[in-house]
């Protein structure tokens, strides 16, 4: 939602500055600006599109109005044969200088990091929400039950399972889980990673809040240079062909939307970067979350405290003197109190994805 409003607020910004400065020109710029920015969101939200495509495709679109307006204007518009003419051509003429190669570096630059770093945020929705529903085994289950209900047959209602025993139990249940830790631990430092270097040029926020003095700047080109343009264009799509009717002025309601873009007022401490920030620290609190699984558990609500009588699965005691086991499958060798068998391909596909996540 926050990467949707900046979009709007950015495809806002440049619509007024059509309305504020070049208010003739402003329907009919209209239509390229929200196609560029629907763009912009697709690539932001994983479509498979090409930066530079639509960058290219946006300042083609633009020239025909711009020489309609600025360059030659007339009394009517050009002919939509002629406008194709200009739009083909426009790569070759320049009329907005280096400029278009400029926005290519910047959009490639920030909105790359943007599109990934909500891919990782999805995947890592997708890991909490797939751990969260994972089926234990048969063995598991005895375990448990052993565990927390067997002392009550007993009348021993208010005895809890001693913290050695807890810890073996739990450990052997969620032993494919704490598979998942090392690579959740490097998807959070590689989310921290990307988030502090999206700054400056690979900051979407500051690059799409100040496309529009960019754009601003193209139309200046064009307007320096009109005369050597016009000469070019003549040259290339012959005198311009014009049709009876005239450009309507601008409809822009600038008011619209301006609620939900208050969040983004530039002195704001609500910007991107300040969110992103406040996340990623709230998610680092989490980052041993599948290997310390079982400790917490144990620690927080299961288990008896040191020192206190305690059930060790068959009866109170002072003590529990079996083995402890680590956490992971390969330390489950050996736990006395469940048996784990193999991987589990669901954890598997996890790993996999948060390797490759990671990767990009």
């Amino acid at each position: 939602e926050t990467f949707e409003t900046l979009i709007r607020l950015a495809e806002n910004y440049t619509s007024t500055l059509f309305c504020n400065a070049y208010r003739n020109m402003a329907a009919e710029a209209a239509t390229r600006i929200q196609e560029f920015f629907t763009d912009v969101g697709l690539f932001i939200f994983g479509t498979d599109i090409s930066t530079e495509e639509f960058v290219n495709r946006f300042f083609d679109n633009l020239f025909p109005v711009v020489y309609n307006h600025i360059i030659n204007p007339g009394q009517t518009d050009i002919s939509l044969e002629y406008a194709e003419c200009l739009r083909m051509a426009r790569r070759d003429i320049r009329p907005f200088g280096n400029i278009p190669k400029k926005v290519i570096g910047q959009m490639g630059r920030s909105l790359l990091p943007s599109r990934t770093f909500l891919q990782a945020l999805n995947l890592g929705i997708e890991v909490i929400n797939t751990t969260d529903h994972l089926h234990f085994s048969k063995d598991c289950g005895r375990a448990l039950l052993r565990m927390q209900y067997c002392p009550h047959c007993q009348g021993l209602t208010l005895s809890k399972p001693c913290m050695g025993y807890c810890l073996n139990v739990i450990r052997g249940c969620l032993a494919y889980m704490a598979e998942v830790d090392l690579h959740w631990q490097a998807y959070i430092q590689s989310l921290e990673e990307l988030s502090s270097a999206m700054r400056g040029t690979y900051d979407i926020e500051h690059v799409l809040l100040n496309f529009h003095s960019v754009v601003n700047d193209a139309l200046i080109q064009a307007r320096v240079h009109r005369p050597e343009l016009s000469e070019q264009v003549n040259k290339v799509c012959g005198p311009p062909v014009r049709k009876p009717a005239q450009s309507p002025s601008c409809s822009f309601d600038q008011n619209k939307d301006s609620e939900g873009l208050k969040m983004f007022s530039r002195d704001s401490e609500e910007t991107l970067a300040n969110r992103r920030k406040e996340f990623i620290s709230h998610l680092r609190l989490y980052r041993a979350f599948y290997g310390g699984l079982a400790d917490q558990l144990c620690g927080n609500e299961l288990a008896a405290a040191d020192g206190l009588p305690c059930w060790n699965g068959e009866d109170v005691v002072r003590s529990y003197t079996l083995r402890v086991v680590g956490s992971g499958i390969k330390a489950q060798f050996g736990n006395p109190e469940v048996k784990v068998k193999g991987t589990d391909p669901v954890i598997n596909q996890i790993i996999d994805k948060l390797k490759h996540i990671i990767q990009v």
